[in-house]
């Protein structure tokens, strides 16, 4: 497969976060910090070596426990971290699914908050205004669309920020467990969209506990165990060997 074909590359990379730890754990330690100010802090690696590609036009599903990894990933991919070590290439535009509501501002209405994101992904003023109706149909939000979007519930903030992110029609989309919000209706109508994204040749990555829609949607799947790349390969193997470290008794030490 020549390079022109390859959406996502991770080469070797290392994601490290420094964590302070500033709580004294005894009274002792306590005064010593009034006479001898000091902050405690330890390394921790997110990522260990992580290698993996993703091609054009494939649905790539990222699985573990939770704080193995997983979204670090993804937020690498979607550029909001850059990795300590290592190489990482993205061919296309991104819109990422990550955190609920990121990039909404509370006080604005769902309509205003529509041109803002979208215009963060890459749209023009003129190409929002011509695909605002279908955005606000999709996310069925009815007159809700025109209050402060301070006062929607959880799964009007999802429903409208998947509908702006995949009318927006990036190359790569970054879904990271939001499907488990909202009604089973309204899902269905979501994984109807992402495979409709996938038959028009776009690049996926999908992050879920939810083992069946994975096997469904996705044609290959990552195992990201403590930040280590544990398993990569067909879905019903991946999930297999995930459902057997989920017998073990190990806790995710990770982020």
């Amino acid at each position: 497969m020549t390079e022109e074909q390859w959406r996502v590359e991770f080469d070797d990379v290392v994601q490290r976060f420094r964590v302070i730890r500033e709580r004294p754990d005894t009274l002792r330690e306590f005064f010593a910090k009034l006479t001898r100010p000091q902050v405690a802090y330890h390394d921790f690696e997110a990522l260990k070596h992580v290698s993996f590609r993703v091609s054009k036009g494939e649905m790539v599903g990222i699985i573990g426990r939770n704080g193995s990894g997983k979204s670090t990933i993804l937020k690498i991919v979607a550029g909001v971290y850059t990795p300590t070590s290592g190489h990482v290439e993205v061919h296309g535009t991104v819109a990422p699914l990550i955190e609920l509501g990121a990039g909404f501002h509370h006080e604005l209405t769902g309509r205003e908050n529509i041109l803002l994101n979208a215009l963060l992904l890459g749209l023009s003023k003129r190409e929002v205004k011509e695909r605002e109706a279908q955005i606000i149909a999709f996310a069925e939000l009815g007159d809700f669309i025109d209050s402060p979007i301070k006062q929607y519930s959880s799964g009007m903030y999802m429903r409208l920020a998947f509908a702006v992110a995949t009318e927006v029609d990036p190359d790569i989309l970054i879904v990271d467990e939001i499907l488990g919000v909202g009604d089973s209706g309204f899902r269905q109508k979501c994984f109807d969209r992402i495979l409709q994204f996938r038959a028009s040749g776009k690049t996926i990555l999908f992050v879920s506990h939810d083992m069946s829609s994975v096997s469904q949607l996705c044609d290959r799947v990552l195992l990201i165990n403590n930040g280590e790349l544990m398993e990569d390969g067909p879905p019903n193997r991946v999930i297999a060997r995930y459902e057997e470290l989920l017998t073990q008794t190990q806790p995710a030490s990770g982020w």
